[in-house]
């Protein structure tokens, strides 16, 4: 009986995804035990086929054009990586949440994210990721990620802060179906948060 090729098998699923993915080795542990995709995934970084992000946290090159060289993975999905492979919920807040909901168009200069984990920094690929722990798990864990980035955005604004502006933005970027469950996900949550989902719910 021929042996399974699992180096193959790994190469196969890494070429089917997009240049920048992001990969944890338990992304593989289907195809074979953890001992030998460690050893594949260090081999692939030899070849340049992977690049190490930290210790347990790969990507797949990404080629600019523009820069004629390869950049980094977006910091969202080495954020996301790095959370799935300690098993923390995490979700962006700050100027990382309002950024990513369009919100502010101003780049982070720290990626910060609330977290059930430990409060932790990281330095990867010259961009830094903040992970803030939090016991308030109605506001993370409790919800969706949809309603958990909404939540997180309102709070960086402040209570005072909150316009009509902000409110029909945060309307207009989600579904029908993305506003009933944020509804009924957040009744738990900050009173004065949970009265800006019913507005932005209404809005539109």
């Amino acid at each position: 009986m021929k042996r399974p090729n699992y180096l193959e098998q790994i190469k196969k699923r890494i070429d089917t995804t997009e240049p920048g993915t992001v990969f944890i080795p338990s992304d593989f542990f289907d195809i074979a035990e953890a001992v030998k995709v460690n050893i594949y995934l260090n081999r692939l970084t030899e070849n340049g086929e992977l690049n190490r992000i930290k210790r347990g946290v790969f990507a797949k090159p990404r080629y600019s054009n523009l820069l004629n060289t390869n950049v980094p993975p977006r910091s969202d999905d080495m954020a996301k990586a790095i959370a799935r492979n300690y098993g923390w919920t995490v979700v962006p807040c700050g100027d990382t949440a309002l950024n990513m909901l369009g919100l502010s168009t101003q780049v982070p200069t720290v990626w910060l994210y609330v977290s059930d984990g430990p409060y932790k920094t990281y330095e990867a690929d010259g961009i830094t990721l903040k992970f803030k722990h939090t016991d308030n798990k109605n506001e993370i864990t409790a919800v969706s990620y949809q309603t958990a980035l909404v939540i997180q955005a309102l709070k960086a604004l402040g209570k005072e802060n909150i316009t009509d502006k902000e409110i029909r933005k945060l309307s207009k970027i989600l579904s029908q179906s993305e506003k009933q469950k944020m509804l009924a996900e957040s009744q738990r949550i900050t009173e004065w948060v949970y009265g800006y989902i019913k507005k932005i719910c209404v809005e539109g």
